[in-house]
């Protein structure tokens, strides 16, 4: 298929390379890539990488990006399998490696743990004495990052792509909203597509299409040995290797062959951010490995401690100096994950950036589906350059915390740990009162969200005993706390308030809002004033990009409970799409409203108890019925109430304006204090919605999935007339059998709680994987949804691995709790028992 739009790439390294030969197999032939430097050695990141590939990540896509990477090298002869091992000194580091071999198994890579001895004699020079075993995959490897390079330029030059390189990019030319080229001082390079592959470089490239780029360049430290004799004739030289690329995380080091001598790479150093404006000015002509842009002087000093541990774990170093050395610069982004997408304000200006030779070939692939089809085939929210609130594009914050994922770049990562600076950059009007209460908070797009209470902590003793929280492992016990056992039996038998602010609402409006969420969304926004929906966004595919709730407050005034800012910037370009006339519907804008308005969920059978002793609004069952809004008033604070609930009880979210946001919390805790009202966290918050079955978008889902595997066919509207984003595909999809589904797993014993990304296996053999877990209080047991063959039936065993144990588990129907959704409709309000009564600080009345 013949594509005629012209595209220009800037950087020709290992990304730019592939992404032009991507497009170039699908079709494009007219392409342009511009590189700042000498072609055969550009000066970037892929000129000084030692190429060492790892494929698992805890991402799953960044594993397939790098899998795609060793597929695609290998082809071009470019890649050398000689396996990667990772060893563990610490008790630690080994339990961590056994984690990442379930990551491994969950994403389809064969791996295995060695003990010492197979860790020596896989590796003879290692020092037995202080390795404790290893994980060990065959196909890690060696990407030979130039060679790749050049097969990769002499390929696309054939196919017809333009290079040209010692040429500096100046500026990026766009008008309405559109990419219209690439300045060259003078000249103008017409395109319809731009691409930034320009590395570290690509913070100014961007900012040339008005685009903040969350990147660090920092300087990461290599050095080589002189001689080895335990290497001495065992590889080509001067960069043979045979032995398996090595990690020693607990030091913070890496190893590799180049012949008979080592390179060692260290993040063991200072973090060292580089100011691109103070790099030296190299002529072009005088380029070498040694002294180009991207490779500074080594400085020893920072060196010398890992050159203690590199001689312990490889005594004969001993033997042997440190011969050279530099340091390289690569890109450090705050989260880790690499910066992937298009400009929401600058159509056809997309950005492939922090990008490691790792995943080089994979996301360029993705880049390219992006391009030619508007969709990855691998999910890309981990790398979505939309990815980052605003309050996290800050310079300070970029800096900051990029420098401590540098730090961190081989610690062993608790899912939940959070950062110990830069804190506090934004709390919900209630956070005062929140901090009375001895709240534990934890940072999530730079909200602090309280996930339990110490001040309910009085409550634990008088749990009923088949609602006492089983003693958790070390692992599953960090970052929790027994007290979401009692937040959670409040918020099933008494009364719960919970902080619901930091979830993303947007508000859309004007004369086209409903005709855009209409070709948006899969369900029927078009209902009266006062409705709201469950719905979900797709692609053209029919992959779900997120599922939102909107609700209709007015004639043209809608509000949409969104999953971040990938979201909003989709709402925001598909609104100016319409503004433009590129797309039907009229008038509508968008507006993210977050920060100024602020959300309790109050919860529970006595909420209603509650909200009638402070209102003389009908909140009644008739009054306000399920998935309906209204205005009212609460303890005389103006709300807006929506009937639904995620923990799956009688209840509203109730929202106000920021500055109403103190009163209305104080309204509604000093009504509740006679029946026994607590605030309550994300952790009981995340537990109840797992027994609802509840579905999480990022963990449970994602554009890699259709409504009808994950469960929620219910949200695509069958009386829907008007033609939505992913319909026709939807259509052809609801005739093919599934092939996969997600179920809920009930595991075996109350003692085993997993987390989530563990490999489930059913018939002894790697089936599928978790994606969210927790501990399910009501029903007593651990619980787990995971992506398994449609082919397991309800009720048969399967197994969850978790840190190398096998844990049983039964293939559950879902929801566990309250499957006829009385409860969270108010049909059934029955009287809390004595034993289920709201607890009383020394009794349970």
């Amino acid at each position: 298929m013949s594509n005629t739009q012209r595209v220009v790439i800037i950087g020709a390294g290992i990304v730019g390379t592939n992404l032009a030969d991507e497009l170039i197999q699908r079709g494009f032939s007219d392409i342009t890539v511009i590189e700042q430097g000498p072609l055969e050695l550009p000066g970037g990141s892929t000129s000084h990488a030692p190429g060492l590939v790892y494929q698992t990540n805890s991402s799953k896509s960044m594993t397939k990006f790098a899998s795609y990477t060793v597929e695609k090298l290998t082809s071009l002869d470019a890649f050398n399998p000689v396996g990667g091992l990772e060893i563990a000194v610490s008790e630690a580091r080994l339990a961590d490696l056994h984690r990442k071999l379930g990551w491994a198994s969950a994403w389809g890579i064969e791996a295995s743990i060695l003990t010492p001895e197979q860790c020596k004699e896989m590796y003879p020079l290692l020092n037995e004495d202080i390795v404790l075993g290893g994980l060990y995959i065959p196909s890690d490897g060696l990407a030979l990052a130039g060679k790749a390079v050049d097969a990769l330029i002499a390929r696309t030059k054939a196919a017809g792509v333009v290079y040209r390189d010692r040429t500096e990019v100046t500026g990026i030319e766009h008008s309405n909203h559109r990419v219209t080229g690439v300045r060259i001082g003078e000249e103008l390079v017409e395109a319809d597509v731009v691409i930034s592959c320009a590395g570290f470089w690509g913070v100014k490239v961007a900012a040339m299409a008005g685009m903040k780029l969350p990147l660090v360049p920092m300087a990461h430290q290599y050095a080589k040995t002189s001689a080895v004799k335990g290497l001495e004739g065992r590889n080509p030289e001067p960069n043979g290797a045979g032995l398996p690329i090595l990690r020693y995380q607990d030091e913070d080091l890496y190893f590799r062959e180049h012949g008979d001598v080592y390179g060692i790479g260290s993040y063991a150093h200072r973090p060292m951010a580089i100011d691109l404006d103070e790099l030296p000015k190299i002529a072009l002509d005088e380029y070498t490995k040694e002294n180009m842009p991207s490779s500074l002087e080594f400085t020893l000093e920072d060196f010398l401690p890992a050159w203690e541990a590199c001689k312990r774990l490889l005594p004969e170093l001993k033997d042997v100096e440190i011969a050279s050395g530099f340091n390289g610069i690569f890109s450090f982004t705050p989260d880790g994950g690499s910066l992937v997408g298009e400009s929401s304000d600058v159509e056809g200006f997309f950005v492939a950036e922090a990008v490691w030779v790792t995943h080089s070939a994979g996301i360029a692939r993705a880049v390219a589906e992006l391009i030619a089809t508007g969709r990855s085939e691998i999910d890309l929210s981990d790398s979505d350059i939309h990815r980052f609130e605003e309050v996290e594009l800050a310079p300070s914050y970029v800096e900051a915390t990029s420098k401590q994922n540098f730090v961190e770049v081989y610690d062993i990562r608790h899912p939940l740990e959070p950062r110990l600076a830069h804190r506090e950059l934004r709390v919900s009007p209630f956070h005062a009162r929140q901090r009375e209460l001895g709240a534990h908070f934890l940072p999530t797009g730079g909200w602090e969200r309280p996930f339990w209470y110490e001040s309910n902590a009085k409550y634990l003793s008088d749990l009923p005993w088949d609602w006492q929280p089983p003693l958790r492992d070390s692992w599953s016990a960090q970052h929790h706390s027994s007290i979401a056992a009692v937040e959670a039996y409040k918020t099933r038998t008494g009364l719960a308030m919970y902080d619901m602010t930091p979830l993303k609402r947007l508000e859309v409006s004007g004369p086209g809002a409903l005709a855009m969420l209409q070709r948006l969304s899969t369900g029927n926004i078009a209902k009266s004033v006062g409705s709201v929906t469950y719905t979900l966004l797709l692609d053209e595919k029919g992959g779900i990009r997120s599922d939102v709730t909107v609700a209709r407050l007015g004639e043209d005034t809608f509000q949409v409970g969104a999953n971040g800012n990938i979201d909003t910037a989709y709402f925001e370009v598909e609104a100016r799409k319409q503004n433009t006339g590129e797309l039907p519907g009229g008038y509508v804008h968008v507006r993210d409203i977050t920060g100024g308005t602020c959300c309790i969920g109050l919860w529970g059978p006595l909420a209603r108890e509650v909200v009638n002793a402070i209102s003389t609004d009908d909140f009644s069952n008739e009054g306000l019925k399920f998935f309906r809004s209204t205005n009212a008033h609460l303890g005389g604070v103006p709300v807006n109430a929506w009937r639904l609930s995620y923990v799956g009880e009688l209840g509203w979210e109730i929202y106000t304006s920021a500055e109403n946001g103190q009163k209305l919390w104080d309204v509604l805790w000093e009504a509740g204090q006679k029946h026994g009202i607590i605030a309550a966290g994300r952790a009981a918050f995340n537990s109840l919605r797992l027994e609802k079955g509840y579905r999480s978008w990022g963990s449970d889902m994602s554009t890699e999935h259709n409504p009808y595997e994950v469960g929620l066919g219910f949200a695509v509207s069958t009386k829907k007339e008007a033609d939505f984003v992913g319909k026709a595909a939807l259509e052809a999809i609801r005739e093919q059998p599934l092939t996969r589904t997600l179920r809920c797993l009930l595991i075996d014993s109350a003692k085993d709680v997993v987390l989530g990304k563990e490999p489930v296996y059913y018939d002894g053999a790697a089936a599928g994987y978790v994606t969210s877990a927790g501990f399910a209080y009501t029903v007593g047991r651990p619980i787990a949804y995971a992506w398994l063959p449609a082919h397991v039936e309800l009720g048969e065993k399967v197994e969850i691995e978790y840190f190398g144990r096998r844990i049983a588990a039964t293939v559950t129907q879902e929801p566990v709790y309250d499957p006829d959704m009385k409860r969270l409709r108010g049909i059934s309000e029955e009287t809390p028992s004595a034993t289920s009564a709201p607890l009383v600080s020394g009794s349970a009345k």
